[in-house]
């Protein structure tokens, strides 16, 4: 099993910044793809970015320029540098691991976070 643990949201004023932060711990023999998504009230949880283990990076038209994806591979985290915060940006923040193997050559698992709030305010 692996738990993810998110920290780093909070309240901004437009234009300001934040750092969100996911930790993988549990038993595992590797994590490929570790991403953000996020969930506005009454919308659906939309794919914010994504990194794979050797580092190739997706964003979403709306956050590129803005936001920035890295990881630790070492240290099993992930991390969502989120710069130019628009009022829009308003949301639940949730971390997600997927084609995680528990043990090598077992089947592939997915994983969520329990969220976190960044609220942008105009």
């Amino acid at each position: 099993q692996v738990q993810l643990v998110e920290s780093g949201g909070g309240l901004v004023q437009a234009g300001g910044s934040l750092r969100l932060s996911c930790a993988a711990s549990g038993s595992f023999s590797s994590i490929n793809v570790m991403a953000w998504y996020r969930q506005a009230p009454g919308e659906q949880r939309e794919l914010v970015a994504s990194i794979t283990s050797p580092g190739d990076t997706t964003y979403a038209d709306s956050v590129k320029g803005r936001f920035t994806i890295s990881r630790v591979n070492a240290k099993n985290t992930v991390y969502l540098q989120m710069d130019s915060l628009k009022p829009e940006d308003t949301a639940v923040y949730y971390c997600y691991t997927s084609r995680v193997y528990l043990r090598v050559g077992g089947p592939e698992h997915v994983y969520w976070g329990q969220g976190t709030q960044v609220t942008v305010s105009s």
